[in-house]
């Protein structure tokens, strides 16, 4: 039989299935219903904020965080380079431009040293990511935001359950952003939050993501046939009530799968720590690390396709890390951001999942450890 370890897979089952048959028993399986306000109620208590809106992805939650804190057509706002393109895609969607700076070379998150010199009279505001989780630098992000009179997204996309300084993520930023993707540690398949301290900014954003009206249910119960009207341009942002059914269950497994996560990365750096040809993720002390991925980083000398296209080849799942933004076509002509450039074409990602067990792991390092020591596989 030959082994094969999936580079990414939920952890659902029966309390799943169990939701969703009860959603389908009540009849309101569309977004914004009652299971959706059930959830957000549930997860504000995980995020350490009172308001949180329920959305169709993390995209969308990015999005309407910038409508709901104004941002306009000529604006810019500063990102951290290293992330999926979702996060410059949102600014693009709000009208404004996207300013990527480069990251740390440990943590991969927003370079606060290289800030300021980014801000512009139309900088509005700082998206930081947290690179696979790890929560970015937000003390000295808030800082440098409140000098410039500026505002703070947090794109917790990975982020789920993480923590820093003893805070949550959800209470570090103005607006935080967060993803249920099928990669992530909880999930629906797909869905959003979007959490915030400030209960105006997320009744604007619930109105923008039903099109520019309450959603229905608060219409549930009226006595007159409310009519509503639209008097601001909206999307269909909303999360459906099955896949919010799903996330209740998700975040019950919550604690459980931050464990596991955290014992197999515990457990991928006793077996690959003494390994020179690649560099293990950095774990800040003052920070919980969600471990949404496990990210290597393979030494220059190594060919990275040819690394992973031998990990795949072997039954060990795998993928590149994410994206430097600013090498994508669809945002131009970018300055040179060198730390967030190497890591791009450096990184793999392999196995992580709740489901791994320590057989997982150890073929997982083994095949990694005599790839990478193999000279077929240098430049």
């Amino acid at each position: 039989m030959t082994t094969s370890v999936a580079l990414g897979a939920p952890t659902v089952g029966q309390e799943e299935l169990d939701a969703i048959r009860e959603v389908f028993e009540s009849g309101w399986l569309s977004g914004a219903g009652p299971s959706c306000l059930a959830f957000e109620r549930e997860f504000a208590a995980v995020v350490g904020v009172d308001n949180v809106l329920s959305t169709s992805n993390c995209g969308s939650a990015l999005h309407l965080a910038q409508l709901a804190l104004g941002v306009k057509p000529g604006d810019e706002v500063i990102v951290g380079d290293y992330t999926f393109p979702a996060t410059g895609h949102s600014v693009l969607w709000s009208g404004a431009t996207p300013v990527f700076v480069d990251v740390r070379p440990d943590t991969w998150s927003i370079d606060t040293a290289l800030i300021e010199a980014a801000i512009t009279p139309r900088t509005v505001g700082i998206i930081a990511v947290d690179p696979f989780g790890q929560p970015a630098d937000y003390d000295e992000i808030n800082a440098i935001a409140r000098k410039h009179g500026l505002w703070v997204i947090e794109d917790a996309a990975c982020a789920t359950g993480a923590t820093y300084k003893g805070r949550p993520v959800g209470s570090l930023a103005d607006m935080t952003a967060y993803s249920f993707h099928g990669r992530k540690g909880i999930t629906s398949g797909e869905g959003g939050a979007l959490a915030s301290a400030d209960a105006e900014r997320i009744a604007h954003a619930r109105k923008l993501h039903t099109y520019g009206i309450a959603p229905a249910i608060s219409r549930e119960g009226a006595a007159d046939l409310p009519v509503p009207s639209f008097d601001e341009l909206g999307y269909n942002y909303r999360l459906s009530d099955v896949q919010a059914a799903i996330m209740r269950v998700q975040l019950k497994r919550l604690p459980d799968l931050l464990a596991a996560r955290d014992r197999i990365a515990a457990s991928y750096a006793a077996h690959l720590g003494d390994l020179e040809e690649v560099q293990l993720p950095t774990a800040l002390a003052d920070r919980t690390h969600p471990w949404q991925s496990y990210v290597v980083t393979v030494a220059p000398e190594l060919d990275r396709g040819s690394v992973a296209m031998a990990l795949r080849a072997a039954g060990v799942g795998c993928n590149f890390g994410t994206y430097a933004s600013h090498l994508q076509p669809l945002y131009g002509p970018q300055p040179d951001l060198p730390v967030s450039a190497d890591i791009f074409a450096r990184h793999i990602a392999i196995p992580m999942h709740a489901n791994l067990t320590e057989d997982d792991v150890a073929f997982v390092a083994d095949h990694l450890r005599k790839i990478v020591t193999d000279p077929a596989h240098r430049r």
